[in-house]
């Protein structure tokens, strides 16, 4: 494991697209769910927990080397919101993109084939971090910090929240964003064995339904 690797794939400056989206922040802001530092806390501990563990669990058996088309399919009945699909499709083929010109690998070019239109950004996110030779830890510990760390960034710009206060909810959620990424690794584990059904399917109605209302928006800062 590389773990200068693991930073470059978890940096937010890596070009991976997720600038463009505000993982339901915009429209958590919109509606007054996030209006402070501990509304935000909140907020990213929900996403944590529901979103993030079924992402992070996503990502952890990709990087296993599960089958990719199994794995797109089971993110795909895991996310009701169409409008979710789409950006999760459109992240995928973002970071592909990146992943593709940083750790040049075969498992990546045929995902790119296999999937035109872009895969689900945590099946590529857990290929991609198998290419850096990175584990399912690895992999899961990323797409855990991506739920939070996003909406983190975002509400920053959405109202002018203290960067230092953001700061300050991504650091109190750490042991959190440990145990969602060992679970989500050992949930991948299982799935070796059991198939895509021991992946978790932690429910989110609230965002899946905020993400419908946000594309509907003429105006909006953030794509999601």
């Amino acid at each position: 494991m590389s773990l200068a690797a693991l930073l470059v794939l978890a940096d937010g400056r890596f070009p991976a697209g997720g600038h463009a989206h505000s993982g339901g922040a915009e429209a958590a802001c919109a509606a007054g769910r996030i209006h402070d530092a501990a509304t935000l806390e909140d907020f990213c501990r929900g996403r944590l927990h529901t979103a993030g563990l079924t992402a992070a669990a996503l990502a952890a058996a990709a990087a296993l080397g599960l089958d990719p088309a199994v794995l797109d399919a089971a993110a795909d009945a895991r996310t009701p919101s169409p409008a979710l699909r789409t950006a999760a499709r459109r992240l995928g083929r973002q970071l592909l993109r990146a992943a593709r010109a940083t750790w040049p690998d075969p498992a990546l070019e045929r995902l790119a084939a296999a999937f035109p239109r872009g895969a689900h950004q945590p099946v590529v996110l857990g290929t991609t971090a198998r290419a850096a030779g990175l584990g399912p830890l690895d992999a899961a510990h990323v797409a855990a910090y991506e739920s939070v760390g996003g909406p983190a960034t975002a509400t920053v710009r959405l109202l002018g929240l203290d960067p230092f206060e953001a700061s300050g909810v991504l650091a109190r959620l750490t042991p959190e964003l440990d145990a969602v990424a060992a679970r989500a690794a050992e949930a991948a584990r299982q799935a070796l064995l059991d198939g895509p059904e021991a992946l978790p399917a932690a429910s989110s109605p609230l965002l899946e339904i905020a993400a419908e209302v946000h594309a509907g928006r003429p105006v909006r800062l953030f794509a999601s």
